[in-house]
């Protein structure tokens, strides 16, 4: 026989369900998105993989002629090593020769020009002491008129340049220095002789004779130490002299 349908009781039986507030599982929730969040996550970084890093840039290679010496001896291989030593080496090597080369120069220098016992010291000095002897000037001309040079070329200009000169040492240790030189003025042209000696006790040389000749006239002396000694004859002791 069929149940007779009644409203209130179906009322009564579906009141407690309406009094409870119809909620969502919030467990449920956080793990399905912890879920997304995680597959997210892998996604990324599946989808953006990781990149070397850019090699640095590379050096070029030391050789002989491209050493700078900005990369450091500890930084080099052995090739580049010996690279660096022989650039180094031929650098100091040049240093050396011009070092070298700089000192002889200045070293003839001072002997030919600056040094008192130099050809040029006495070649100044004797050309003075021409241009104020009274019978030079009588010969040649006025003093500040007078020149004075050395051996002629066939080049002007390398004329009056290399004066002729000898050094030679005799037994006794005396050296003898010898020089010629032309000079001219307004009246004549004359050459000159210079011989100089100097004794191993001595550190300067001192003429032995100065002596001047000008073609049509007798030799001029302006030094003769040869002269000096036959005016000082010893006298004889006994019919000999003894110094």
């Amino acid at each position: 026989m069929a149940a007779i349908y009644k409203p209130t009781e179906a009322i009564q039986l579906l009141r407690p369900c309406a009094r409870r507030p119809l909620t969502i599982p919030r467990k449920r929730t956080t793990a399905r998105f912890a879920f997304c969040t995680s597959r997210a996550t892998q996604a990324t970084h599946s989808s953006t993989p990781s990149r070397p890093a850019p090699p640095g840039p590379t050096r070029r290679q030391v050789t002989v002629t491209n050493d700078t010496g900005s990369v450091r001896w500890t930084d080099l291989s052995p090739g580049e090593k010996a690279a660096r030593t022989v650039q180094q080496s031929f650098n100091l090597s040049i240093v050396l020769v011009g070092v070298v080369l700089t000192g002889a120069v200045g070293y003839l220098l001072f002997a030919d020009v600056f040094s008192p016992n130099s050809k040029t010291t006495h070649f100044n000095k004797a050309t003075d002491m021409i241009r104020a002897h009274p019978e030079c000037q009588s010969l040649l001309g006025p003093g500040s008129q007078i020149s004075a040079h050395g051996e002629n070329s066939w080049s002007r200009w390398a004329r009056n340049r290399y004066i002729t000169s000898t050094t030679e040492t005799d037994k006794w240790g005396t050296e003898h220095f010898k020089f010629r030189f032309y000079v001219e003025g307004p009246k004549g042209q004359g050459v000159v002789h210079v011989h100089l000696t100097k004794r191993p006790s001595q550190n300067e040389y001192e003429y032995h004779m100065l002596a001047v000749d000008v073609k049509g006239h007798q030799r001029v002396y302006l030094e003769n130490a040869d002269e000096k000694k036959g005016s000082k004859v010893a006298p004889k002791i006994f019919g000999a002299r003894w110094w």
